[in-house]
């Protein structure tokens, strides 16, 4: 009959704006036009911060879509918004960048989508299931150990990948990532640094696997990346300030994996991230630990110098400013670790937005750079690694 027809001509043409699914985020308050959708990011649980964002549109196809996230003003960073262009997939494997603006405290993100199912995010993501997916393969080599050491505030596992045949002599190399869960960038960079150690092709690889045994996180956050924050955990914890003050029921996820680190000791420590703001690759260094030392400050730019060489995307002119002696922040994981174990630790951040060097009006800073800067970031370690082992005698 006509009212039958009239409610699913309506259905079609309708739009549907979802976030109900791992790692989503975001509120629609209206969707009746494409030119109007109008958003809101919704808050990390318990928590003041948010500026992750992760959502499908459905329907209208071909048509001009405007999408206005309302409280961007309020984010966790603003100084984010700033030359910020949202990542869109339509198949959740290619992430491309568009056009977005940034006026009177409201983000716009402006597309004509080709298909009726368009994922937009504010990088590109990083699903739980591709993270198991990740531990799962990774663990059918038979020089990786997969292990668990405990569960998060939901449930979740906090996974180590060993990789590499313990023995005496032999180097620890701790390499954490996403401890902030939106920093998606963070996982992607593993997968680059995991498929390069397990190239039983590279030199490189098989070299350090014979002097050095690599404990690998993944993924410090999971509830966080399942929930979709920003920043903490399901608590509302932001983990990277409380390795000094860690408790199971705070930070379950630092508690067991420092933990680990006092089993084995570390060697050498790099903490993988991503910044909202700045438009580069760059490292923070711990000078301002108590026992920072010249020696410390000779490796630390052993290993920056080693990875611009390697990598045409990380640099060294822009970054955060350096710590004054004995002022650092020792709930930082890098701070903490290398003032407990004496040891080389810094933080790895890579962009939300483009390499303001080499930019890509396109992609951005992207998937593939994340993992290519984390396959080169095994040779800087390559090429230090005998300052690494003098420093430790």
């Amino acid at each position: 009959n006509m009212s039958w027809l009239i409610r699913s001509i309506r259905l079609v043409d309708s739009i549907v704006v979802n976030s109900d699914f791992d790692g989503g985020n975001i509120i629609c308050d209206n969707a009746d036009t494409p030119s109007n959708i109008q958003l809101r990011i919704a808050h990390d649980n318990n928590s003041e911060f948010f500026q992750w964002f992760y959502f499908s549109v459905t329907g209208s196809a071909g048509e001009a879509r405007s999408m206005h996230i309302n409280n961007a003003a309020d984010a966790a960073y603003v100084g984010g918004w700033e030359d910020y262009r949202a990542c869109v997939s339509y198949d959740k494997e290619t992430w491309f960048r568009i056009d977005t603006v940034y006026e009177n405290g409201v983000l716009s993100i402006h597309h004509i989508p080709e298909n009726d199912v368009t994922y937009y995010a504010y990088f590109a993501p990083y699903s739980m299931a591709r993270h198991a997916e990740l531990i799962s393969r990774t663990e059918l080599d038979p020089r990786v150990q997969a292990s668990v050491l405990g569960q998060t505030l939901d449930g979740q596992n906090v996974d180590l990948l060993t990789i590499g045949e313990p023995a005496s002599g032999k180097l620890t190399y701790w390499i954490t990532a996403r401890q902030h869960p939106g920093e998606t960038m963070a996982e992607w960079w593993m997968e680059g640094f995991i498929d390069r150690l397990l190239d039983p092709n590279d030199e490189i690889a098989v070299s350090l696997l014979k002097k050095g045994v690599f404990k690998l996180i993944p993924n410090m956050n999971p509830d966080g990346s399942k929930r979709g924050h920003l920043r903490t955990n399901a608590k509302g914890m932001n983990l990277n300030r409380e390795w000094d003050k860690t408790t199971v029921e705070n930070s379950p996820e630092v508690f067991y994996v420092l933990n680990a680190m006092r089993e084995t000791g570390v060697d050498f420590a790099l903490d993988v991230h991503g910044d909202e703001a700045l438009p580069y690759a760059f490292i923070a260094g711990t000078e301002g630990v108590p026992s920072f030392s010249k020696n410390s400050a000779a490796l630390l730019d052993a290993y920056k110098g080693a990875l611009v060489m390697a990598n045409r995307h990380f640099q060294t002119e822009h970054g955060y400013p350096v710590n004054a002696p004995g002022t650092a922040n020792l709930g930082l994981c890098s701070n903490f670790l290398a003032e407990t174990f004496k040891c080389l630790a810094m933080t790895l951040e890579m962009p939300f937005k483009d390499n303001a060097n080499i930019p890509d009006l396109n992609y951005g800073w992207s998937i593939t750079r994340s993992r290519q800067l984390g396959a080169d970031c095994l040779q800087a370690i390559y090429d230090i690694e005998g300052k690494i082992r003098a420093s430790r005698l």
